[in-house]
């Protein structure tokens, strides 16, 4: 498979991180009224709603037997726990320090995806993975509370990281023999019925939350999720688990950018450095090598010039 995706597949990827970065301003203000477990529920219900109907209009069928279980898995560990652990873990710690543990996963897919995958690993993608490490780092200890992290809350983060990361490449053999629409909804929907559980919790928040915090959930479940997950899917299906993931190292710098103009968070400039590099290292990672130009070939001695002619 070709590394380097085709331009919709790289609008796809940009489409995904703009949406999931937005994710994060818009669980901070609906996970004031509900719970980690109802919060969850509510945008995945939300989110197979609106999958639903898309799938409906398209007519598109059932996923194939063998894309089943790759569903299954990426349903359950990244639509399902995933979520519930990001959003527990994120009223535990600062969102500096949750969005320093959750970048783990990208390396964890890169070396996942070629252990299990066969994905390569070329030096611009290690490199700038390394940059926007560096730069999530940097953005994470800029936003840090002061030290107000709980071990609770860090681990709750990294078993999100390790969650996500599963799940992404339990995806990938999925869209092989499915499309990206059918990987998503049924994803979506497996994640809901796990988080079914949670169901009461669900109806208790909604009736004394505000009416914003659950239009934020509305909105998680259609844009972060619905659409944001099937493009995801869309571009995945046409590189590698490993360079996707690195693209995902563009969300906390968007954060950066998205906090100051809706919450009024202005950044400082160890935050803004962080998120250059952030950007710099995915600029790195996605760039393709320049080609050698060509060595012209030594002429054959029947073409070479006589002597004494010029």
């Amino acid at each position: 498979m070709n590394d380097s995706p085709s331009r919709p597949a790289a609008a796809a990827a940009t489409v995904t991180v703009m949406l999931w970065a937005s994710a994060f301003v818009a669980i901070r203000s609906a996970g004031t009224a509900y719970s980690p477990g109802a919060l969850a529920l509510g945008r995945l219900l939300a989110g197979a709603l609106t999958l639903g109907v898309i799938c409906l209009v398209r007519r598109e069928g059932l996923p194939p037997r063998t894309a089943w279980r790759g569903i299954a898995m990426s349903g359950v560990l990244w639509f399902g726990f995933y979520m519930v652990a990001l959003n527990w873990g994120e009223q535990q710690v600062d969102a500096g320090t949750a969005a320093l543990v959750v970048n783990v996963g990208p390396i964890l897919i890169a070396l996942l995806g070629s252990r299990l995958l066969g994905d390569s690993m070329p030096p611009r993608l290690l490199a700038g993975m390394a940059v926007s490490l560096a730069g999530a780092v940097t953005v994470g200890l800029s936003m840090s509370g002061g030290g107000r992290s709980s071990v609770l809350g860090v681990v709750l983060c990294l078993l999100a990281a390790m969650a996500y990361a599963a799940g992404v490449v339990a995806q990938k053999p999925a869209l092989s023999t499915a499309g990206a629409l059918q990987v998503t909804t049924f994803g979506c929907l497996v994640g809901a019925v796990g988080c079914l559980p949670f169901a009461g919790q669900l109806v208790h928040d909604a009736a004394g939350a505000p009416v914003s915090a659950t239009l934020c959930m509305i909105y998680l479940g259609v844009f972060p999720t619905a659409l944001a997950f099937t493009t995801w899917a869309y571009a995945l299906a046409r590189t590698t688990a490993g360079r996707m993931g690195a693209t995902t190292y563009a969300v906390p710098a968007l954060v950066v950018v998205m906090s100051w103009l809706f919450l009024h968070e202005v950044p400082g400039p160890l935050t803004l450095a962080g998120g250059v590099l952030c950007l710099a290292g995915v600029t790195v990672s996605r760039s393709r090598p320049r080609r050698a130009a060509p060595v012209p070939e030594p002429r054959a001695a029947s073409e070479r010039t006589p002597a004494g002619e010029s």
